[in-house]
């Protein structure tokens, strides 16, 4: 008899993507869908990078070099220096979009059966790039009365264990928009040489930092041999679909590992590479206009959100996410019933249900994840329905709508 593998049957489904059929259903129905559960922003993808990937004068598209093109590598070397981030080109390998360094970084730095450390609510795919490596995600709960701050050292120190080999962070944060202080990437910074842990710094949003100072995992002095950067372009120049990455580490052993990962694989996107290259010769000015936008849109969406009856959303501090607390029965539900069962003018808005993004079982379930990466507009008539559908869910707790509007 056929079997699926134990890894296959464990493979937890995308929070973000599993309500996709029911989105369908609703727009073959003549329904507009707002789309708040995904990360992909309306911002146009810069023409420059664009053009550079039409007028390219290459008439084979070759391999590249496992590692990537030394000509980007070189390029980034730059990028990065401008972030205060003082890298050398072979301490950087490129990657088929940030989710392979996150694998690459799982693959070389932990064995199966291996213990990670990840505040939640997390990055849900966090938990599928540990399921294919075998390793055992173990949840510290940030809390959202806190915006989801770190939470103490000391919830990290009960659950290390002789098989804990690394914290991932990721700020801003995806899914929760938290800025991470350099008090507190000071406190991961000792945690992790106390423990002899490898800090892994998913750093994709760096360029949209809104309250606060953005720290690198790179900044902390002394934590060189720990820090495993993982990056991407996909945010950054809104090119997701490029997917182009990289695996960043001045520790030469983790480094020459995942080289072997990398060549395992071949290559990283030619193509990509040289959108990469173009991007980095962009004014300094570029990110000028789209952290603007995504501010006005943050500021619309928090505004609204607490307004609503029963709804608490801390004000998100990078990024472009928030969480918000609603007073429903069961997230998955909710945003189900969203698509299949409701609209407000001929419109519904889609959401990404919060307990895709928890490691412990029961949390996040009057919570949602909301993604503003639609324009203003967009945005206000997303709010108009989602106010509705409040009104109108027969799972609506009156309970918890009371205790939310005592938190703000």
């Amino acid at each position: 008899m056929l079997t699926i593998s134990q890894r296959g049957q464990e493979m937890p489904p995308s929070p973000i993507r599993k309500l996709v059929p029911y989105a369908e259903a609703a727009k073959k129905k003549g329904i507009k869908v707002y789309h708040l559960n995904i990360g992909q922003p309306d911002i146009e993808t810069p023409l420059a990078i664009m053009d550079a990937v039409r007028h390219t004068a290459i008439k084979v598209l070759e391999y590249s070099h496992s590692a990537g093109n030394e000509s980007y590598r070189r390029k980034l070397v730059q990028y990065y220096k401008k972030a205060g981030i003082d890298v050398n080109y072979d301490q950087i390998l490129i990657t088929t979009g940030g989710s392979e360094a996150i694998l690459f970084g799982f693959f070389t730095c932990l064995n199966p059966g291996d213990e990670v450390i990840i505040p939640e609510p997390f990055y849900a795919n966090y938990n599928g790039f540990a399921c294919a490596a075998g390793v055992k995600v173990v949840p510290i709960t940030s809390n959202i009365e806190t915006a989801f701050a770190l939470p103490p050292i000391d919830d990290f120190e009960k659950v290390i264990t002789p098989k804990t080999k690394a914290i991932i962070i990721c700020s801003p944060n995806n899914p929760t928009g938290y800025l991470y202080s350099r008090k507190e990437m000071e406190a991961l910074k000792a945690i992790c040489i106390k423990h002899s842990l490898y800090l892994f710094s998913d750093e994709a949003y760096r360029e949209f930092c809104y309250d606060g100072e953005y720290v690198s995992a790179m900044h902390l002095e002394g934590l060189d041999q720990h820090v495993v950067l993982m990056d991407t372009i996909s945010k950054r120049y809104s090119a997701c679909g490029a997917r182009l990455g990289a695996l960043v580490t001045k520790n030469k052993a983790v480094y020459d590992s995942a080289m072997k990962f990398a060549q395992a694989r071949l290559s990283p996107p030619g193509l990509a590479q040289i959108m990469g290259e173009a991007a980095i010769d962009l004014p300094d000015h570029y990110f000028d206009a789209p952290k603007a936008e995504y501010m006005a849109r943050r500021d619309l969406l928090v505004q609204r959100l607490n307004a609503m009856p029963g709804v608490f959303c801390p004000k998100p501090g990078g990024a472009f996410y928030a969480m918000a607390k609603l007073p429903i029965d069961d997230a998955d539900k909710f945003c189900q019933w969203l698509l299949e069962s409701f609209s407000y003018k001929s419109q519904t808005v889609m959401l990404a249900p919060a307990t895709g993004f928890y490691g412990t079982p029961g949390l996040g379930k009057d919570e949602v994840r909301l993604a503003y990466v639609l324009n203003l507009e967009s945005i206000g008539a997303a709010m108009d329905c989602l106010e509705k559908a409040l009104e109108e869910y027969p799972g609506k707790t009156a309970l918890k709508l009371a205790t939310a509007s005592s938190k703000r």
